[in-house]
């Protein structure tokens, strides 16, 4: 019996930050520690908890159905967990409940959309605090694009280079939920580091130090690559301090009544389009990209005679295609490609 509350590890940040990375490398180097995760996307398909259920993760079991899982891996489909905690998170915490004694750790996903007070703030609900405990809050930053000035609190800080691409967005609730993720965070990442200069990396630490408390640190990685220990046992109880953390979410709040959440200014589509060579793919995406204001694609390709399925990520402009896994026997190949952004309607007749 475990007297001790399971700890947990929330993992926030803004799209393709690298926060399914991030999970992915936890997991591989886990050492034999039993963890639990939680997924909570924005959009039909449930990208990140199939790659999480990967074959490339030690233990998993690719043949596991979602009501049959007892791999770990658990999905919340809405993309804004902020206003939907009790509907969406707390069944699936007193699953894990009936498990405990079979988990050692707990790492949450949440959706770039989310706020991720009211998911700490759940810690709190009787239910859940007997058995659980916020471990850190974890925000993990696109360092490229934080440095091209997509997420700034000032625009007048980028104000040129924002005139100078158009797919740079400037609605203001974007920026709210970029300082309520990093507002809420007990420790940053810098991610794809290897991908700015010094100069620029001084400009995106500069940004953050306005932002955060003097006591959260800031670490530099890429791929997603950091040893364990220094995300989990941190020990910061953060449902214990939450409450003092006043986050735009709750200006909106106090004024009644709804009010409009960042993730209101996406659409999510899904993309099938036929099976083509991967130099056609990435052709394929860079139109759809330059063409519509798109922020993230992510899915899985199928390519002519290549028995492997290809992972599709791509972030502004940065395409990203590596193959994975085999095809399983009960899975058709094809491409199903997760598309956010704006004016998606515009397309074409491809959308599902």
């Amino acid at each position: 019996m475990q007297l001790n509350k399971i700890p947990a590890t929330v993992i926030t940040g803004f799209l393709g930050s690298g926060k399914t990375t991030l999970l992915s490398n936890i997991v591989k180097n886990a050492n034999g520690k039993r963890i639990a995760i939680i997924v909570n996307e924005f959009g039909e398909m449930d990208i990140d908890a199939n790659l999480l259920r990967s074959c490339s993760i030690e233990g998993c079991d690719e043949n596991t159905s979602q009501s049959e899982n007892e791999s770990g891996v658990y999905e919340l489909a809405n993309g804004c967990i902020c206003c939907t905690v009790e509907e969406e998170f707390l069944p699936v915490m007193k699953k894990l409940v009936a498990r405990k004694d079979e988990i050692d750790h707990i790492l949450i996903e949440t959706s770039g959309l989310a706020l991720p007070k009211p998911l700490v703030q759940a810690f709190n609900w009787p239910e859940i605090k007997t058995h659980f405990t916020v471990d850190a809050v974890i925000s993990v930053i696109d360092t490229p694009a934080a440095a091209a000035g997509q997420f700034a609190h000032d625009p007048d800080e980028v104000t040129q280079q924002r005139l100078a691409d158009e797919n740079l967005d400037h609605d203001p609730s974007l920026h709210e939920l970029f300082e309520d993720q990093l507002g809420a965070a007990d420790l940053i990442l810098l991610n794809k580091t290897d991908l700015v200069n010094e100069a620029q990396l001084q400009q995106v630490k500069d940004l953050i130090a306005t932002e955060i408390d003097a006591a959260v640190k800031v670490i530099s990685v890429e791929h997603g690559n950091i040893a364990p220990e220094l995300i989990t046992g941190l020990e910061a109880a953060s449902e214990a301090r939450i409450e003092a953390f006043h986050s735009h979410h709750d200006d909106h709040h106090s004024h009644g009544g709804h009010h409009k959440h960042a993730h209101d200014d996406f659409e999510s589509c899904i993309l099938k389009p036929d099976m083509m060579s991967s130099e056609d793919l990435l052709h394929y995406l860079q139109t759809l990209i330059e063409n519509h204001t798109i922020y993230r694609i992510k899915g899985f390709a199928a390519v002519p005679n290549k028995p492997m399925r290809q992972v599709v990520q791509a972030v502004g402009g940065r395409i990203e295609m590596y193959f994975d896994r085999l095809w399983q026997a009960d899975e058709t190949p094809s491409t199903q490609l997760v598309v956010i952004g704006k004016g998606l309607e515009n397309m074409g007749s491809n959308l599902d």
